[in-house]
């Protein structure tokens, strides 16, 4: 099974496969273009608007990939998992899709426009202190008691082949990219990224966008090994999680650098994109498009893939509004 496979023997063809189990319930998602952020980078930046896909984000490529993957005798006690939002919407997406149960812990601090989203897909919510110590342990007592299948948001192999797909379609849309820049949380779009270009385009350079005040991929990339923190606190609410050992294979062996950006900038960045692309949004996304900002030097003269993994954001409280 997929999920037991080591981490290192995945390659381009279980991408492929995902890539075809999944189609059914995803989209492909287009590419758009700005010719004033290209003037202001000095780049030709081409965003991967996975804002636009079903659920609203990235994460339901590697949920329905875990979801459709499954036996029958496996699917039938349902699923489960741990997510501060995206996985948590997509996983229950998927599960209502395939008509089996999905039960999801939450931080209690986690946007409500996220919550209600996991409820209209059907997800079952149980409520968990915003660190990871909690969501791990409040995880443990629900799958005891529900039996459900794990599907991790990010240190799964079944994840990360589906999150791989977003790269896989990249390919085929943009010609002789340079590089690609996505946020990096746990790791598991940046993962899916190396598996695909490592197979298929090993020559393009892999970027990942984190805040400052949540560095720690950052700090693990310079120091060789993972260091993980419990708690942080930054707007870019996706990517509060630490790098797991599957996703700390990928960033270790492809990723080419990590780089950060402050909270003020990942708002005026989001801000930016709003005013001038005219899409939604939500902080983590802004994150790679603010470092860009910080760092035109390392972009300039390149075509660059941009992944916007997501929207689904509270319009009500949006980072630039007063009160």
């Amino acid at each position: 099974m997929l999920d037991q496979r080591n981490i290192a023997d995945l390659n381009i063809d279980d991408v492929r496969e995902a890539h075809a189990r999944i189609k059914p319930y995803i989209h492909e998602t287009p590419i758009l273009t700005s010719s004033y952020f290209n003037e202001l980078t000095g780049a030709e930046l081409f965003f991967k608007c996975e804002n636009f896909q079903k659920a609203g984000a990235f994460k339901v490529r590697g949920a329905s990939n875990a979801v459709f993957g499954l036996s029958d005798e496996m699917a039938r006690k349902g699923v489960a998992t741990h997510s501060s939002g995206n996985h948590a919407l997509s996983l229950s997406y998927a599960a209502g899709r395939r008509g089996i149960p999905c039960h999801v812990v939450m931080p209690r601090t986690a946007p409500e426009a996220k919550k209600a989203a996991v409820r209209g897909y059907g997800g079952i919510i149980t409520e968990c202190d915003p660190s990871t110590t909690s969501r791990e342990a409040v995880f443990a007592e629900v799958q005891e008691v529900t039996g459900a299948e794990f599907v991790h948001p990010y240190n799964d192999p079944r994840v990360i082949c589906g999150q791989a797909t977003c790269s896989l379609e990249m390919l085929s849309q943009i010609d002789d990219m340079d590089a690609v820049i996505a946020p990096i949380g746990g790791g598991g779009m940046i993962s899916g990224t190396c598996l695909t270009l490592s197979g298929l385009a090993p020559k393009v350079e892999i970027y990942a966008a984190e805040p400052d005040q949540a560095d720690d991929a950052a700090r693990s990339f310079r120091a060789g090994h993972i260091i993980a923190d419990d708690a942080p606190d930054t707007i870019a609410d996706g990517l509060k999680v630490p790098l797991k050992e599957n996703t700390w294979h990928f960033v270790s062996h492809f990723v080419t650098d990590v780089l950060t950006a402050s909270e003020q900038e990942i708002i005026d960045a989001m801000k930016l994109t709003w005013e001038r692309m005219k899409i939604v949004m939500e902080p983590s996304c802004a994150v790679p498009m603010a470092t860009i900002l910080r760092n035109p030097e390392v972009f300039r003269g390149k075509r660059v893939g941009v992944v916007i993994t997501g929207g689904n954001v509270d319009l009500n409280k949006l980072p630039w509004m007063k009160g």
